[in-house]
């Protein structure tokens, strides 16, 4: 692969970080820089890794990978935009409650989630003549910018929306893991 289309698959794969930043920085009250560079560090280190764990896997045993991947993601995805869904309901829109950071296991799992197609992608390329570090490196580097601006635009959203910002955010990620299943079973 060259350089714009290691590029071009880097962006793509941050695609899914971006949009779940912007609603996790949605649900903040006013983060700080440092709380949406941690957050771009957390889900960048982890979509660096998934296509270096696809890569391994697909070496070994791409078609488990590639049957079930997309229900893996699915399933994470839906249970926590469900969990912000009911939060956000719940929640009266008093933004004093409003948390002032992402617990990190809570960031850590929304990043596998979207980055299982990362995964995938990593499957593929252990059947082509690609430098996967360099390439794990640029989807890394590229989500870890992604998810940053994500969660500082997030940060002007969520007190437009105060706690509706949580609900919206959690139908996000019920669309990406929807997005992620249909596009699976589209032609």
């Amino acid at each position: 692969m060259n350089l714009s289309a290691t590029l071009l698959l880097a962006f793509g794969m941050s695609m899914d970080a971006f949009a779940a930043s912007i609603g996790k920085g949605a649900t903040l009250h006013k983060p700080k820089f440092s709380e949406a560079l941690r957050t771009g560090l957390i889900f960048g280190v982890i979509e660096t890794l998934t296509p270096l764990i696809g890569w391994g896997l697909g070496m070994l045993a791409s078609q488990f990978v590639l049957e079930w991947n997309h229900w893996i993601a699915f399933i994470l995805l839906v249970f926590l935009g469900g969990r912000m869904i009911v939060e956000g309901v719940r929640g009266d829109d008093d933004m004093a409650d409003t948390p002032h950071r992402h617990g990190f296991w809570l960031l850590v799992t929304t990043a596998i989630a979207t980055s299982l197609d990362a995964m995938a992608v990593g499957v593929g390329l252990a059947f082509l003549q690609v430098n996967i570090i360099t390439t794990a490196l640029a989807i890394g580097c590229a989500t870890l910018v992604m998810s940053t601006l994500g969660m500082m635009i997030g940060r002007f959203i969520g007190p437009l929306l105060g706690k509706r910002a949580e609900i919206l955010g959690g139908i996000v990620l019920i669309g990406i893991g929807s997005q992620i299943l249909w596009s699976h079973f589209a032609p």
